[in-house]
């Protein structure tokens, strides 16, 4: 019994490194800062939430990328990614879109028109109600009831 538990730990070992070893592809990444994208890249794909501040030490931000991570599986569901932007001096495509004073939380439904802007940290929660009642939102889940 002893010889069979040690080979399904060493064999599945190897397994957990190359989950834990970070090569998840970068689209699949929940939380990824902004660098040189460009808005249009997730039309009719994702809905960006995207979160500025003028230092990863600003604690409305840490909080708000908290909050978000939290609420990971919720925003999923909803075609959520957050893009995170802690640098005004690299002049970002994004943030010379957006234009965000200090902390911003933004978010961007999937036909490209902002929806929202808020000065202070959401909860996921709130951000959730606030995608629900979109129009595309709503279609959305009305197809999911309707198609199965």
């Amino acid at each position: 019994m002893t010889r069979t538990l040690a080979f399904v730990f060493s064999a599945l070992f190897p397994l957990a490194a190359l989950a834990a070893d970070g090569t998840a592809p970068v689209e699949d990444e929940f939380v990824r800062p902004v660098g040189d994208s460009d808005l249009n890249e997730f039309l009719w794909v994702n809905r960006p939430i995207v979160v500025f501040a003028d230092t990863p030490a600003d604690p409305r931000f840490q909080q708000q990328i908290d909050m978000l991570v939290e609420g990971e599986a919720a925003m999923r569901d909803r075609d959520v990614i957050v893009l995170t932007d802690t640098d005004p001096s690299a002049r970002s495509p994004i943030r010379s879109q957006l234009r965000p004073r200090g902390f911003q939380m933004v978010f961007v439904d999937k036909d490209g028109v902002v929806k929202l802007r808020k000065p202070s940290p959401w909860s996921v929660r709130e951000i959730g109600r606030s995608i629900d009642k979109t129009p595309l939102r709503e279609r959305e889940i009305r197809e999911r009831r309707e198609g199965g």
